[in-house]
């Protein structure tokens, strides 16, 4: 067993198919599938659950997975390491962050961050919360910015901001023209919300519960601008970020919620217990120098 053995199988594990990690790795299929069959032989364990339509990993599976995953993410952190001890401000990081958030803020963050470093770069991958939170569990991402709280079991953070979250309507809906409404008022609207993915579902939705209905959803989807245009097209209403909302067109009008009022807060998230290379951890400490000077 060598690195490279390792190295296919947490690939075929977080691909969940020799095929897409061949794809994803650039080698044939039947070196990776013999790859496994080697690994078996020599562990004298199976490692993959074949008797179902999708890889599954066996009890013996999981606990080789969590082990490889840790001994290669040390492999790829080796040439940052070496790059720490000699003080070489180079790298570059992955941050996950939600569609829905005051991306221009962070983005000042980073500017600012790139006149320092400016030999670092980035990857900005937008997604949920749900999705973000797993990728930086797997070490696909090394931050990301998702609502607070996390599980602090897997998880450190910090706050980012928080944000006021408004009714939208078309401009002809007949609460567009007031100021305030109470969330029961909404009891017979049809909501049009974010999937699953994105925990503003489950904060407007366990909203409404506490306020004493369950809301009725006539659509779930994943951008911001497409919940725009179903409520200009007045299939639903919406429920959005402030920062968001300043960006729609006039075709809609937003209003306050009260009773209850429902806020988020969004924060900085990364992994517990993992090795932090120099960038991220110039990122945290940057990142939370500037918010808290603000």
């Amino acid at each position: 067993m060598d690195i490279q053995h390792m190295v296919y199988f947490v690939e075929v594990v977080k691909q969940g198919s020799m095929t897409k990690a061949s794809e994803k790795l650039f080698i044939a299929q039947p070196t990776i599938s013999k790859t496994i069959k080697n690994l078996e032989d020599e562990l004298q364990l199976i490692l993959f659950d074949r008797s179902k339509k999708s890889l599954k990993l066996t009890d013996a599976g999981k606990i080789f997975f969590e082990q490889c995953n840790e001994i290669v993410n040390l492999y790829k952190d080796l040439p940052v390491m070496m790059d720490n001890l000699l003080g070489v401000k180079t790298g570059h990081l992955k941050i996950g962050l939600s569609p829905i958030m005051n991306v221009k803020k962070l983005i000042k963050i980073l500017a600012d961050f790139h006149n320092c470093y400016p030999n670092i770069t980035y990857e900005l991958i937008e997604n949920g919360g749900k999705t973000i939170e797993q990728s930086i569990q797997i070490d696909e991402l090394d931050v990301g910015i998702t609502a607070l709280p996390v599980d602090n079991r897997l998880f450190q953070s910090f706050p980012f901001y928080e944000e006021e979250l408004k009714l939208v309507v078309n401009k002809n809906h007949p609460l567009a023209d007031k100021e305030k409404v109470s969330l029961i008022q909404l009891e017979n609207e049809g909501f049009i919300l974010f999937n699953e993915n994105f925990y503003l579902n489950d904060i407007i939705t366990d909203s409404c519960k506490r306020a004493g209905f369950i809301p009725h959803i006539v659509s779930k989807i994943s951008q911001w601008n497409s919940i725009e245009e179903m409520i200009i097209a007045q299939i639903g209403i919406g429920i959005l970020p402030k920062s968001i909302i300043e960006m729609l067109s006039d075709d809609v009008r937003s209003v306050s919620i009260e009773s209850p009022s429902i806020v988020w807060q969004l924060g900085v998230i990364w992994k517990n217990n993992k090795y932090m290379n120099f960038v991220t951890k110039e990122w945290l400490h940057f990142m939370q120098k500037q918010l808290d000077s603000k």
